[in-house]
């Protein structure tokens, strides 16, 4: 049985941009996997520590036979394999993949926590998710048009698409 998940991307280092679409082909390259669709990229200020570059983010949806620990385990590998380093808590990174959504469960363990819990709290991950589907909903019914528009601004951009040959 085939679930729908959204994913949380996000880098600030090492050609972010670059680095999100990679992951999105990634995304789609996972087993018992579809990439549904991707959002558009956008620009937004680190949450954390302000002394590091901003950040380029978006959001990916897509559906899985995968349980929601397996997709997380496939996740950090490819962050991994990005050479996504966690020396700073909310530091600078190469690569950062969250679950922000997987179907209506509702998940809270020692590993993974979905709905993410800052969601609510992140727009550069509220807007990417109107942008895939703008009439969702969090398990419980929380509409996410109406969580973006209570959210706090974190002076977020859309980018341009990139400009393949």
């Amino acid at each position: 049985m085939k679930t729908d998940a959204f994913i949380g991307l996000g880098s600030n280092l090492k050609e972010p941009a670059a680095q999100l679409a990679r992951a999105v082909a990634e995304l789609a390259a996972l087993p018992k996997t579809t990439l549904v669709a991707q959002s558009p990229f956008y620009t937004s200020s680190p949450v954390g520590p302000q002394d590091q570059p901003d950040f380029v983010n978006g959001a990916a949806w897509i559906s899985t036979e995968l349980g929601p620990h397996a997709l997380l385990d496939q996740l950090q590998a490819i962050e991994q394999a990005h050479g996504r380093e966690r020396l700073q808590h909310w530091g600078p990174r190469t690569l950062d993949l969250d679950l922000l959504i997987f179907g209506n469960h509702k998940l809270d363990d020692e590993r993974l926590t979905v709905p993410h819990r800052e969601l609510h709290n992140r727009d550069f991950a509220l807007q990417p998710l109107l942008d895939l589907k703008p009439d969702l909903t969090l398990p419980g019914g929380a509409e996410i048009a109406i969580l973006r528009a209570q959210c706090p601004d974190n002076r977020l951009r859309k980018l341009p698409p990139p400009d393949y040959p």
